[in-house]
């Protein structure tokens, strides 16, 4: 029984996927009620579905930044007669301490059906490509947050020829707003810097 328990760590450890959990100390109270919802973003080695801060140890943050591309998005809650929006930004660009570029925009994809988001997938219109998470060395530690808003029926969502222009400086509760969204249904983020500092 003790080998069958090595073996399944062992294969656990050779496969590389990290569930990780954090505790309460690790974020403030702010950024731990940010997560709500159910909602859940899986990358290829990472599990995240809690507000947690991306360990450093196995690379998380480099291949968060460099190797991943756009993850699954797990929206349990989805109902599969309504559509959603997935936003994904950063409010601490260019540093939290000086956020002058936020929102910066990651993502933006329209369209999508409930039941796509319960099976893990972002079927949609992309508004805007998925940008990995870059923050920019000796800037501490950036929030990546991740919002799943109802979108109206018979609403065409767009993007204004401004906003197209720059994924910077975005007003993102204008955005909200000009389309009726309300609040999101589920929201989880992440926070995590600049992988050599």
């Amino acid at each position: 029984m003790a080998a069958q328990g090595y073996y399944l760590l062992l294969s656990v450890c050779m496969l590389g996927f990290v569930y990780v959990e954090t505790s309460s100390d690790s974020l403030s109270t702010l950024d731990l009620s940010f997560c709500y919802g159910g909602l859940e973003v899986i990358y290829p080695e990472l599990d995240i579905d809690r507000c947690l801060v991306i360990p450093k140890e196995g690379n998380l943050r480099e291949k968060l930044s460099i190797e991943w591309r756009d993850p699954q998005i797990f929206y349990p809650g989805a109902n599969m007669n309504k559509t959603y929006v997935l936003v994904m930004v950063d409010p601490d660009a260019p540093s939290r301490s000086n956020p002058k570029a936020a929102y910066w925009r990651h993502w933006l994809v329209t369209d999508i059906q409930g039941e796509s988001l319960k099976n893990g997938e972002v079927h949609g219109t992309t508004l805007t490509d998925y940008h990995p998470p870059t923050p920019s060395p000796m800037t501490g530690f950036h929030r990546y947050q991740f919002m799943v808003f109802e979108q109206p029926s018979d609403v065409m969502v767009s993007l204004t020829d401004e906003e197209k222009s720059s994924r910077a400086s975005w007003n993102l509760q204008v955005f909200v707003t000009r389309f009726n969204f309300g609040s999101p249904v589920a929201a989880l983020q992440y926070l995590t810097q600049h992988y050599k500092d």
